[in-house]
């Protein structure tokens, strides 16, 4: 107990006691003590009275002097009031720095609690996606932001994920959204201008078709007088091999060029066109034949584990099986074994291509999917890789929402997984037995 209280109790029995012993002179205790009480309620109660206007006008003068119950408690409410007074201060003036600093980034940054409602932004995602900071509060986001990618990217939570969209403030601009934990039970959604980026990647695939389009034709001229030499009786002894060393340089720069075209198709086009049915097995069988025609390579096992089919384009598919399948011949042993296998479970589906090759080097995996990357540049030349085949696989994948996953040891061999979702899927119904 405080001085002041230990004072207030002890003072008020004493002001009890005076009223009893008066009481007790007219022959009337309990009547003095009484009138005593009721007389230290009043008090107190003007006193409260007093401390209640004092809080509504602020007006504390008279509590700012004595050492009673009362002045204790006005001197503990100034000091939490001041106290708190300083705290919002700084918070009001952290508050300030933190709103400058955030839209002094060129980034687009907006706070989402969990229902993906907006709690605040920063003045470039006004700028960048047409959010208002005061208007949209407490609006969802992927309401005013109407992009089904977008829609996808804030119920999920991977946090690798990005999304590129169309921006809504402006036609023929791009932006980049992805999001990342922020706070308790809330996240920040980033948006970045790729407007730039996007009509560089642009002009590089229109300029890798036209160059490839106007190469074609002079190629096609050079291989067809290449091959009128080659047919020549009387050409001289000395010319056939250089000739043949030019026509097979030909029949390697119309491939490169094809591959390119088809690369630039790929990075064009949307989505795939997903209702016809493709039969994963029967393209291994054929990729099989193809290649088993060949002298020295190891020996290639199809293991089919369903008979799902994918719902897709069966020449793309077909593209993936025979990249993947000639990488794999190409750096097996003849001793070696080449495993092609389609299974089905309950995330989808997975085509997956495995060897017991030399393996790759684990530093130049995330690399093998960029064009024109070679892990042996010598050896790929002479062998006829064009460093192309695993973009275009990539990009295939990519028009399914499909995932290429890449294990691989030195010595021990490599495996390519393309995972297929369960919507690209078609699951062959119960045949009823007669």
């Amino acid at each position: 107990m405080s001085e002041a209280a230990r004072k207030f109790v002890i003072g008020t029995v004493l002001f009890l006691l005076a009223g009893t012993a008066i009481g007790w002179l007219y022959d009337r205790p309990a009547a003095g003590l009484l009138a005593a009480a009721l007389i230290a309620l009043l008090w107190q109660i003007r006193q409260l009275l007093s401390f209640d206007r004092a809080l509504r006008t602020g007006d504390f003068d008279d509590f700012r002097q004595g050492e009673g119950i009362w002045e204790q408690i006005f001197s503990r409410f100034r000091y939490e009031n001041e106290k708190s007074a300083r705290r919002k201060h700084s918070y009001r003036q952290l508050l300030r720095e933190v709103r400058k600093s955030t839209n002094a980034m060129p980034d687009g940054a907006v706070i989402l609690n969990v229902e993906n409602e907006i709690i605040a932004c920063n003045r470039a995602a006004k700028h960048l996606a047409g959010l208002k900071r005061k208007k949209d509060r407490g609006q969802r986001v992927d309401n005013i932001l109407r992009d089904p990618e977008l829609t996808r990217l804030v119920h999920s939570d991977d946090q690798s994920l990005t999304v590129e969209m169309a921006s809504p403030v402006k036609d023929g601009d791009w932006l980049n959204c992805r999001v990342v934990p922020y706070g308790a039970d809330q996240k920040l959604l980033l948006i970045r201008d790729i407007t730039e980026r996007m009509r560089l990647s642009k002009m590089r695939r229109d300029f890798v078709a036209n160059a490839s389009h106007e190469l074609r034709s002079p190629l096609t001229v050079i291989a067809g007088y290449l091959d009128s030499l080659a047919d020549d009786a009387e050409m001289p002894p000395g010319w056939r091999k250089p000739v043949e060393q030019m026509q097979g340089q030909a029949r390697r720069m119309r491939h490169i060029l094809g591959e390119l075209l088809e690369l630039s198709r790929l990075e064009s086009a949307g989505k795939a066109q997903t209702d016809e049915p493709v039969d994963v097995g029967g393209l291994f069988e054929e990729a099989r034949s193809a290649f088993e025609g060949h002298a020295d390579i190891a020996s290639i096992v199809v293991d089919v584990q369903s008979t799902a089919q994918l719902r897709g384009n069966a020449a793309e598919i077909e593209t993936v099986v025979v990249n993947l399948l000639s990488n794999a011949v190409r750096f097996t042993p003849q001793d070696g074994r080449i495993t092609l296998r389609w299974r089905l479970d309950a995330d989808g589906a997975e085509l997956s291509v495995a060897d017991t090759g030399e393996g790759i080097d684990p530093q130049h995996l995330p690399r093998l999917t960029e064009r024109f990357f070679r892990v042996d540049k010598g050896r790929s030349r002479d062998n006829g890789g064009t460093g192309l085949g695993l973009a275009i696989v990539k990009h295939v994948l990519a028009r399914y929402d499909a995932e290429l996953i890449i294990s691989s040891e030195l010595g021990e061999g490599s495996e390519f997984r393309c995972r297929f979702p369960v919507d690209c899927v078609i699951v062959a119904p119960p045949v009823a037995l007669s």
